[in-house]
C-alpha cells in the first residue's frame, strides 16, 4: 500500500506519556513504565492497529521532537514516509535494545520490494565529499533499537534527554582545578552527605581525580561515613609533606599515602581527625593555601565539606578559593534560616562573596518520608535569591552509615545528578 492510500493513526507525545488516536478516532492514553521508552510503546500500538486492519497505517506523531510520519505495515515492518529509507520489524526494535541483532540491510531491502526500494544516493563530488570519520557518540541512545527510533525522530524522551544533558555536563573536564564549598553554619544539615554525593557523581561520570576535603576544625565526620584507605592519615599528615608533593620530581601516586580512595565511587577523601579538639588541628591561611596547591596539583575537582565556624581562617579561605557554593538544608525552619543568614552575611562580606551567594545552589533534603510539602515550602522560600534550588527526596540510605551512591534509589540518584549538573554550570 502506498503512503497516499494508507489510513492514519496519531500519537501526541509529552515526556513519558502519550495519547494514541486509533483508526476509529478513539483516544487511548499511554504511560511508559520504568525502563520503558514511550516511543517504542507507540510503535507497537500502531503495529497492532495495522494487524487489526490487515493493511498498512501511517503513524503521525507530534510532541517534544516535532512532527514525524512513518508507515507501519500489517506484518510489523516500519519505514519513514519521507525517504522510505529504513524498514525494520517492530520485534527487531525491541531485540536491538536488548543487544540482539536486527535484520541485515539486504533483508530490509528485500522486505521493501522492488517497487518501493530506495534509489541509490548519487556519488558526492570531490568538492563536497563527506568525511568517513564520524564523531564518537558515548550516549547509550547511540546503540540498538533506541538509535533506530531516534533516527526516525521518535526518541529520546524528554526525561532521557535531560538525563543525558546532565551527564554530559558533569563528565566534562575543565582546564585547571575547580572547587566548590558545601556550606551551612548549622551542624547536621547534610553538608557531609552533599559533599560525598557530589564527589561521587562527578568521579563516576568524569573519571576520577576528584577530592572530597574535610575542611573542618571541629570533629569532621566525612571520614566516618566513607571508606578507610591503606594508610591511617589525615590533613595533619599531609601538611608537612606538602613540599615533597609539590616538588617537580614528585610522582602522581604519592598523594595516595594521604587520602582515602573510594573504590566504587572513585573519588578520594582528605580526612580531618575527629578525635582531636579544634585547638589541635586549626589551619591558618598560609597553611590552607599550601594544601590547596597540593590539591590543585593532583586533582581536577575539589569539594569542601566545611565546618560550622564561619570565622575560622580555613573557612574563609575556602570560600575565597571556590568557584561555586552549595548550601544544603533540611526541610525544617532552623537549618533553612541558618542557610539564609549565611548567604546574607556573605553578600555583605565583599563583592566576590556576594557573587558566590547570588549564584549559589541550595539543596533541600527531605529527612523524613512524610515531608515533601515542607521541603517544597522551604525551597520556595529560597527561589529568586540564589541561582538554583533543588530537592533531594527522602532516602533511608542517606540518613546514616556509609555514603555510597549505588545504594540509593534511582529517583535519589537522578536528583543528585541534577544537583551536580547545576554545580557544573557554575564551573
Amino acid at each position: 500500500m502506498s503512503v497516499d492510500t494508507a489510513r492514519r493513526v496519531y500519537a501526541t507525545v509529552t515526556g513519558p506519556t502519550a495519547i494514541f488516536t486509533t483508526l476509529e478516532g478513539v483516544d487511548e492514553p499511554f504511560s511508559a513504565t520504568a525502563g520503558e521508552d514511550i516511543r517504542q510503546v507507540i510503535v507497537q500500538r500502531a503495529a497492532a492497529e495495522a494487524r487489526h486492519a490487515a493493511s498498512a497505517v501511517e503513524l503521525v506523531t507530534f510532541g517534544d521532537h516535532g512532527e514525524h510520519r512513518i508507515l507501519v505495515d500489517s506484518d510489523g515492518g516500519i519505514r519513514r514516509v519521507k525517504s522510505a529509507e529504513l524498514v525494520i520489524d517492530v520485534r527487531g526494535v525491541i531485540e536491538a535494545s536488548e543487544g540482539k541483532e536486527v535484520g541485515t540491510q539486504a533483508q530490509e531491502q528485500e522486505a521493501l520490494g522492488p517497487s518501493e526500494a530506495p534509489a541509490p544516493e548519487p556519488l558526492a563530488s570531490p568538492a563536497t565529499r563527506r568525511s568517513f570519520i564520524e564523531e564518537a557518540d558515548a550516549s547509550a541512545l547511540g546503540r540498538g533499537g533506541r538509535a533506530l527510533l531516534a533516527r526516525m525522530g521518535l526518541g529520546p524522551s524528554r526525561a532521557q534527554a535531560e538525563r543525558l544533558a546532565a551527564e554530559r555536563l558533569v563528565s566534562q573536564h575543565w582546564a585547571g582545578c575547580r572547587s566548590a564549598a558545601v556550606v551551612n553554619g548549622k551542624g547536621g544539615v547534610g553538608k557531609t552527605m552533599t559533599t560525598a554525593m557530589l564527589a561521587a557523581v562527578f568521579a563516576r561520570h568524569g573519571g576520577g581525580n576528584v577530592l572530597a576535603w574535610d575542611n573542618n576544625d571541629t570533629r569532621g565526620t566525612l571520614g566516618w561515613r566513607t571508606e578507610q584507605g591503606l594508610y591511617d592519615t589525615t590533613v595533619r599528615d599531609l601538611l608537612p609533606a606538602a613540599s615533597q608533593l609539590l616538588a617537580p620530581t614528585a610522582e602522581i601516586s604519592g598523594i595516595a599515602r594521604f587520602v582515602h580512595h573510594q573504590r566504587v565511587d572513585r573519588y578520594d577523601v582528605l580526612r580531618s581527625n575527629p578525635e582531636l579538639l579544634a585547638t589541635h588541628q586549626r589551619i591558618a591561611r598560609t597553611e590552607f593555601d599550601t594544601l590547596m596547591s597540593v590539591a590543585a596539583r593532583y586533582y581536577r575537582l575539589v569539594f569542601f565539606d566545611s565546618g560550622n565556624d564561619e570565622s575560622a581562617e580555613r573557612w574563609l579561605r575556602m570560600v575565597d578559593s571556590s568557584y561555586q557554593l552549595v548550601v544544603p538544608t533540611l526541610a525544617a525552619p532552623e537549618p533553612a534560616e541558618s542557610a539564609a543568614l549565611l548567604l546574607d552575611a556573605l553578600r555583605e562580606r565583599d563583592e566576590r562573596s556576594r557573587d558566590l551567594a547570588d549564584s549559589a545552589i541550595v539543596v533541600v533534603t527531605e529527612s523524613e518520608p512524610s515531608r515533601p510539602a515542607a521541603a517544597e515550602s522551604i525551597a520556595d522560600g529560597f527561589r529568586g535569591t540564589v541561582r538554583e534550588v533543588l530537592r533531594i527526596p527522602f532516602d533511608p540510605a542517606l540518613k546514616s552509615g556509609p555514603l555510597r551512591f549505588d545504594v540509593l534509589r534511582r529517583t535519589t540518584q537522578d536528583a543528585w545528578l541534577r544537583v551536580a549538573a547545576a554545580v557544573a554550570s557554575g564551573f
